[in-house]
């Protein structure tokens, strides 16, 4: 996958936004050395790229984050560590934002820097298994609504259509024909469908643009 200096992860609870995003920051430092990821995430507590903090630790990837990740302290406030991702464009960043318009608000902050710099990609994470974005436009709602409290416009959709570990090879195939209809509905790209690694093989061949995920902890 190419990468711009800075990619947005967005997507609704229980949409595996977080999981993609941190599999991507470890797919992004294959490519580039100085690579960050950073949890804009403050809404929700629970689900935190911070859960995979020794995983990011030893592979060189710096991890930005609130103190508060990982606690039931929810302060809506970014550290000022998060200002770097805008100041410091020797690195490359993946953001992990929000999950539903209250979530992107927090991106708001930075929407003006990263709009002026226009090196950016934002990834909308759609899954056809969670209630509120079964359908395409019950979906486009939702995206809607995350793009117009964070300011900036979606560029792409990553399909990450699953139900977990029980996650077969006959739901990854049925979800392409939704993440097509939320793709002409939004005027958006698919930019990639996101497969548990174990299911990889079985898809392998008959979708494109596949990206082999592995879980990490505690991630929704």
């Amino acid at each position: 996958m190419d990468y711009k200096r800075l990619t947005l992860i967005c997507g609704h609870y229980g949409s595996g936004k977080t999981n993609v995003a941190v599999n991507l920051a470890f797919d992004l430092k294959r490519q580039y050395n100085k690579t960050s990821i950073a949890d804009l995430d403050i809404v929700n507590p629970y689900f935190r790229t911070k859960d995979s903090t020794e995983e990011l630790e030893r592979a060189g990837i710096e991890l930005i984050c609130s103190d508060y990740a990982g606690t039931n302290v929810d302060i809506p406030a970014l550290p000022q560590q998060m200002y770097s991702i805008t100041d410091d464009r020797s690195k490359k960043v993946i953001l992990d934002i929000g999950g539903d318009d209250r979530g992107a608000l927090a991106l708001g902050r930075l929407a003006p820097a990263i709009l002026a710099e226009n090196d950016y990609e934002m990834l909308m994470v759609i899954n056809r298994f969670r209630p509120l974005t079964r359908d395409a436009r019950s979906t486009v709602e939702v995206m809607r609504e995350i793009e117009y409290a964070g300011g900036i416009p979606f560029t792409g959709l990553v399909n990450n259509s699953n139900l977990g570990e029980e996650t077969t090879a006959e739901d990854i195939l049925s979800s392409v024909a939704y993440a097509n209809e939320v793709s002409e509905l939004s005027s958006l790209p698919v930019k990639f469908t996101s497969v548990h690694d174990t299911v990889y093989a079985a898809v392998a061949g008959k979708i494109n643009n596949l990206f082999p995920l592995k879980l990490q902890p505690k991630i929704g």
